[in-house]
């Protein structure tokens, strides 16, 4: 199962140690023996058929102490309500991202096609000195390869002798080759859509869209949200009476900066977010989320 938990070690001739798989019975056993109670040993099992145990050991990492040791009488029900917890967040969040995606999709090849025509996008000079144009040409073909089975790619290839305007390649885009084609482009224009699409500056949006491509390859991975420190720490404009860390509630405000419908982030994200968090307040540790008591009023437009 790949814990020193789960499973036996082993030595082969030429090898590291090597893991042997344990039965569900003997990972409930283990959860037992770190001092979770598990009230019902079927159900616990079940529940493991759903939820590999390498994947959910991650969520007793809150309540392991400093020796390694674990805090004694914690509900292995409390384990459960924080993993579905975060699979309800993870899913939220998802579909916030897939919609400030999209928007981007179709803001910057807007932009970009105003500017620079169809296939501007293609040319070197249109970006900034930093741009590694066959870097970039090289994630573009990559984009129509994989994509080559479409109606789409098979029809600029029949009719356009494949050449694909940036407001079709843009479907093709990544939101980590949309953060790419955001940093590369000129001072100039960087400056022009962070103030004309989020009222910002370059270094902010720069910062949200790394933040945001990191955020979705976790909630695209089904990663875990909870207790987790992410990698980049965003910038917050002067405006905000926030500071930033590296928790979860923070990378959430990175999706309200770049979400493109106010009034839908309120009456609807924002709600379902409270109705989830009050749904599983007595299992979960806001902190160990990054909320602080103000929350609501942060997130709210």
């Amino acid at each position: 199962m790949g814990t020193k938990d789960n499973s036996e070690a082993t030595t082969e001739k030429g090898s590291a140690l090597v893991k042997q798989p344990k039965s569900y019975d003997e990972q409930v056993s283990l959860i037992e023996k770190k001092g979770f109670i598990v009230d019902d040993r079927d159900s616990c099992a079940i529940f493991l058929h759903k939820a590999n145990y390498y994947r959910l050991s991650a969520y007793f990492l809150p309540f392991r102490k400093a020796d390694g040791t674990y805090f004694q009488n914690v509900s292995f029900h409390r384990i459960q309500r924080i993993y579905e917890f975060d699979g309800r967040i993870r899913s939220l969040l998802f579909e916030c991202i897939e919609e400030v995606e999209l928007y981007l999709r179709s803001q910057l090849s807007y932009y970009s096609a105003h500017h620079h025509g169809a296939l501007g996008y293609l040319e070197k000079d249109v970006f900034s000195e930093r741009h590694d144009q066959k870097r970039f040409l090289e994630l573009v073909n990559t984009c129509i390869e994989e994509n080559k089975r479409t109606l789409v790619v098979q029809h600029h290839k029949e009719k356009y002798s494949g050449k694909f305007p940036i407001w079709v390649i843009v479907e093709f885009f990544s939101m980590g080759m949309l953060s790419y084609f955001y940093a590369d482009l000129k001072t100039n224009e960087q400056k022009e859509l962070a103030k004309e699409l989020y009222g910002t500056t370059v270094a902010c949006l720069k910062s949200w869209l790394r933040c945001i491509t990191d955020l979705r390859n976790r909630c695209a991975h089904y990663s875990r949200l909870y207790y987790w420190s992410f990698p980049a720490l965003p910038k917050m404009p002067e405006s905000a009476d926030f500071k930033a860390n590296r928790k979860l509630f923070t990378q959430i405000m990175v999706i309200r900066f770049l979400y493109p419908e106010k009034d839908k982030w309120n009456a609807n994200v924002l709600v379902e977010l409270e109705a989830i968090i009050e749904e599983y307040r007595n299992d979960i540790s806001l902190k160990h989320v990054g909320f602080p008591d103000n929350w609501v009023d942060l997130l709210k437009y």
